[in-house]
């Protein structure tokens, strides 16, 4: 049994029970919490990368050229199909890294008439740091669940998520 205490979901979805009974507000629990923990999360990540210089956006786009492998590069279409974002914030992102010292545009050896984007140095350092603290905060977030909690998370979240992809 599942002594987790009333939360403000609780409270909200009894308000309109209790104001729309005929209304199965069910749905509105999960979607409420999964947004409200989304807050939560996106709060403590940016926290985290924070200490190390980096948005949550630029991290993502370092992440992505970081666990390309080598040479650590890849084009900016490639960097669009391995995100969720428009072609014209990949480029805005990829300007500031590019002003930040973190990647650099370097002509595709082949096809001259394209780009690639490539980790810096000063990138891959940064984003080697950032990522050893990210995955600790993952775990530091996921702590007061078991292992069997975390299997069966992840299996709904993928049933969920698998509607939208």
């Amino acid at each position: 049994m599942d002594k987790t205490k009333e939360d403000h979901v609780d409270r909200i979805l009894a308000q309109w029970r209790r104001e729309r009974p005929e209304l199965d507000v069910e749905p509105m629990g999960i979607l409420g919490r999964l947004k409200r923990l989304t807050t939560h999360i996106g709060r403590e990540v940016d926290e985290v990368l924070l200490k190390h210089g980096l948005s949550s956006s630029a991290f993502d786009v370092l992440a992505t050229l970081r666990r390309s492998g080598a040479p650590y590069r890849l084009s900016p279409g490639e960097l669009l199909d391995m995100t969720m974002v428009s072609s014209g914030t990949m480029t805005n992102r990829i300007d500031q890294l590019e002003k930040a010292g973190f990647v650099e545009r370097m002509l595709n050896p082949e096809d001259r008439r394209s780009v690639l984007i490539a980790l810096t140095g000063k990138g891959f350092a940064t984003v080697e740091e950032a990522v050893g603290a990210h995955v600790a905060n993952q775990h530091r977030l996921t702590r007061n669940l078991t292992a069997e909690d975390k299997a069966e998370f992840d299996r709904l979240l993928k049933k969920f998520l698998s509607d939208f992809e």
